[in-house]
């Protein structure tokens, strides 16, 4: 038995040891609609809404003259000649034609862009994760959702900041 006290004396001081030695995980936590919320995100917003202004204005002025158009046909409906109204009729489907399609044009460039924002901004955010963890030696970011976050594990403003600082 005394023999056998000093081997797990050892054994145990050397399992402490190895447990004070082991290196700890650093981990971070980013939240998204933080980010989504920042100005860096409602730039993008702001410049998708200045690039597409013009052509939301161009189709509210054709549905106003849509709108125009028609009111002032059912004012002179009960005056026209059938002739009058057919072909007033076939001008006013050739317009709203005109204007869905527009519309859903519109709609369509717009949500590319939108998605090319997107991108471009989680681009900027991947690479500022990157470079926190890579500068403060973290080892695991998680993105997304979590069940509980502690405020020294939530990194979102210093990403924010390194997003700021690289910002094109």
């Amino acid at each position: 038995m005394k023999k056998l006290l000093p081997c797990l004396l050892i054994l145990a001081f050397t399992s402490i040891t190895a447990v004070a030695k082991a290196d700890v995980t650093k981990m971070g936590y980013v939240q998204i609609d933080k980010i989504m919320q920042s100005p860096i995100s409602l730039e993008a917003g702001k410049k998708l809404q200045n690039e597409f202004s013009p052509r939301n204005a161009d189709l509210d002025k054709l549905k106003k003259q849509i709108a125009d158009k028609q009111a002032s046909m059912d004012k002179d409906l009960a005056t026209m000649s059938e002739t009058d109204r057919r072909k007033r009729s076939q001008e006013l489907s050739t317009m709203q034609i005109d204007f869905e399609r527009k519309q859903r044009e519109l709609s369509e460039d717009f949500n590319q862009r939108k998605n090319e924002e997107m991108s471009n901004l989680q681009d900027r955010v991947n690479k500022a994760v990157a470079t926190v963890a890579a500068n403060e030696g973290y080892d695991l970011i998680f993105y997304g959702s979590a069940a509980y976050v502690g405020k020294d594990a939530d990194i979102t403003d210093k990403i924010i900041k390194a997003i700021n600082a690289t910002n094109p």
